[in-house]
């Protein structure tokens, strides 16, 4: 009866069917190396620009989620300023290195960047500046379009390129998916269905991890439940407030 809703929901069960049968093992070792650094004191670091700054927020803060995810989250990297503001940003080379060394990106840390295109200059950048202070780096991007694009920044590469472990978001070229019949509208961007699985599958299997190597684990609750916000700020503090 409602044609569209009905194409919508089977190109979103498309891609979750997708996902978990070609990215189980790469959502599995994303989750191992953020279980493993975090036991051995280092940081989790997450960050994306342009809408992908969406798994950072994903990631971080929510009821459910890892308490000591760090995000960086700037707010010219999003849309809250300008439109197109964080699309040039974006393609600027110099910036990312700046956030890595504010943040204090360290030898065992890990961070993931997120990046349908993975091509402009700051997610590659920050993958890069990463690496070469010690840092082990995951990434989700979208490896049909990626591979499809050449590189916006110096070096050439593309950010699944430069990354340790490579978490596809089996999209579509271009993102957006669905046509509307007697128009040229394309519509139902597909990283923003897989995006928010994904997340929640490297929660949870960090979660498991930390369990089966017998380490606490610690989540935010919601701020609206009795205790909810004064367990949350012991959290905050214990893991963000220094940045």
């Amino acid at each position: 009866m409602y044609k569209m809703i009905d194409t919508i929901f089977t190109t979103g069960q498309r891609i979750l069917d997708d996902l978990r049968t070609t990215q189980s093992e790469n959502l599995h070792k994303a989750a191992e190396l953020i279980a493993t650094a975090h036991k051995n004191g280092h940081k989790f670091f997450v960050s994306g620009s342009g809408h992908s700054h969406t798994v950072a927020e994903e990631l971080y803060g929510r009821a459910g989620t890892l308490a000591f995810t760090v995000p960086i989250l700037t707010p010219e990297l999003t849309l809250v300023d300008h439109p197109t503001k964080s699309t040039m940003l974006e393609r600027l080379d110099g910036y990312a290195k700046i956030l890595v060394d504010l943040y204090r990106v360290s030898e065992g840390d890990v961070i993931l960047i997120a990046s349908n295109s993975g091509r402009n200059a700051y997610p590659v950048e920050m993958a890069i500046e990463a690496k070469n202070r010690g840092a082990k780096v995951i990434c989700i991007t979208n490896l049909k379009h990626s591979k499809g694009t050449t590189s916006r920044h110096v070096s050439g590469k593309k950010l699944y390129e430069v990354s340790d472990v490579v978490i596809d978001n089996c999209g579509d070229i271009g993102d957006a998916t669905t046509p509307v019949e007697g128009t040229d509208a394309i519509i139902c961007p597909t990283s923003s269905i897989s995006n928010a699985l994904i997340c929640a599958c490297i929660n949870g299997e960090v979660c498991q991890c930390l369990h089966d190597m017998g380490e606490e684990v610690e989540v935010f609750v919601s701020a609206n439940l009795d205790g909810g916000f004064e367990r949350n700020e012991k959290y905050f503090e214990k893991y963000t407030r220094l940045y």
